[in-house]
């Protein structure tokens, strides 16, 4: 697989070395000479502003810097992303809160540090609703959304999830959704006045969510999950 990426001023394109495990950078001049080279530093870190001029076919998260593949979602995961949206969207036709389902650029700036060379994290959650008119722009979401729903497919990693569950708390978002199409449950973690999420509370089949980040919904667990 190869997925052309911006280093410094060079176009750059992925490339694993299956054989020896290495990974392996092809770059490109301008005047299009091609050279291979291992990968750079892990100490290097990307930005909001490199991520922007990258052309890739797969899609890409940054997690303070270091890049993360996004695994395929299969169909389980997508018939599980559409109630969601439809069941939460009809609720927010006519509330000042938004819904947006991937692909969608949520940036997460650190310390209010919000230009494009110093946001290191941009991540695509499956869903988020988002109140704060002022963090919608032409190209995503800049700050914390309300709520975040991430739907596990076979190929996130422990280590993927951990990360973004830091990454949510340490950005702000109030209400985050963990949901398990497979064992068909969901875990619920709420933010706490200590800005840290208060454990979790898990829901199953038969129970129905009252967010606290949208006053007035409720999500039918077994309507999520239906045959």
């Amino acid at each position: 697989m190869i997925i052309q990426l911006s280093l410094r001023r060079t176009l750059v394109l992925y490339q694993r070395c299956s054989a020896k495990r290495i990974n392996m950078f092809t770059i490109m001049d301008d005047d299009g000479n091609v050279s291979m080279v291992e990968e750079p530093s892990p100490d290097y870190t990307y930005t909001y502003a490199d991520y922007l001029k990258w052309k890739f076919e797969e899609r890409l998260e940054l997690f303070k810097g270091r890049i993360f593949k996004m695994s395929a979602p299969n169909t389980k995961h997508q018939v599980v992303a559409g109630r969601l949206h439809l069941r939460i969207g009809a609720f927010l036709e006519k509330q000042k809160c938004q819904i947006f389902i991937a692909p969608f650029d949520v940036r997460l700036p650190v310390r209010n540090r919000k230009n494009d060379n110093e946001i290191t994290t941009v991540v695509q959650p499956d869903l988020c609703v988002v109140c704060d008119e002022t963090k919608i722009d032409e190209r995503g979401c800049c700050g914390a959304p309300d709520l975040v729903i991430e739907i596990l497919s076979p190929g996130n990693s422990q280590k993927e999830v951990r990360i973004k569950f830091q990454l949510y708390e340490e950005a702000g978002v109030k209400e985050y959704w963990i949901v398990n199409p497979v064992e068909e449950n969901l875990v619920v973690h709420v933010l706490g006045e200590d800005e840290k999420f208060l454990g979790f509370k898990m829901y199953a089949g038969g129970d129905v969510i009252k967010p606290s980040a949208i006053t007035g919904l409720s999500v039918d667990v077994t309507e999520i999950f239906k045959k």
